[in-house]
């Protein structure tokens, strides 16, 4: 239902989000890894972050279960975006970060432990995971999209019984222009304790 939704509206997305500026997050996540490591773009949409890191010098993995965002992924960053689902991807090398931008949201909240548990098996020891939520405790479906919202205790729920523990989370407006009275919860996990280990 959601890949059929991306893949009619693949083009007006494409177009509503590839030049959002997300660079507030970008500092935040970036300093956390090392100079040109692995970066995992889970659920890549229009390839927007993926290009970001690419020339920043970074080696980019991405993936996203639409078909259509893929094509569009993949001649946006010049990589071979991969046709994956959260739950199923496994990247060929660890990652020293994941970044899933407002893109777990679509999986149904009984399934995201699952996706969360088999996203950190792709990710070193002491990596980092960055991860949106639209701010709330419900599931709704809405325009043809279902959406997971999370708040701080339901997304320790997620994680919980995963290698994941929160490092930092903060709420923030939403970057378009036309949506900043919606509320996003970002997170910081680490694969790992806190300390990295």
């Amino acid at each position: 239902m959601i890949n059929n939704f991306y893949n009619i509206n693949a083009e007006s997305f494409y177009n509503d989000t590839v030049n959002v500026d997300l660079s507030l997050l970008y500092e935040i996540f970036i300093p956390l890894l090392k100079p040109n490591g692995h970066i995992i773009d889970a659920g890549c949409g229009s390839g927007r972050d993926s290009l970001y890191f690419l020339k920043q010098g970074f080696e980019v993995s991405a993936f996203d279960a639409s078909e259509s965002l893929v094509l569009k992924a993949s001649e946006l960053t010049g990589i071979d975006v991969e046709l994956n689902t959260f739950d199923c991807f496994k990247a060929s090398s660890l990652a020293d970060g994941i970044w899933a931008c407002a893109s777990l949201l679509h999986v149904a909240s009984n399934l995201l432990p699952a996706s969360f548990a088999n996203l950190s098996r792709s990710l070193r020891d002491g990596g980092y995971l960055y991860c949106s939520f639209k701010y709330g405790v419900s599931d709704v479906e809405r325009g043809g999209r279902y959406f997971t919202n999370a708040d701080e205790k339901r997304l320790n729920d997620f994680i919980d019984g995963s290698d994941f523990n929160v490092v930092k989370s903060w709420i923030t407006a939403d970057a378009r222009p036309d949506r900043q009275d919606e509320k996003w919860l970002n997170a910081i996990l680490i694969k790992g304790d806190r300390n990295g280990a």
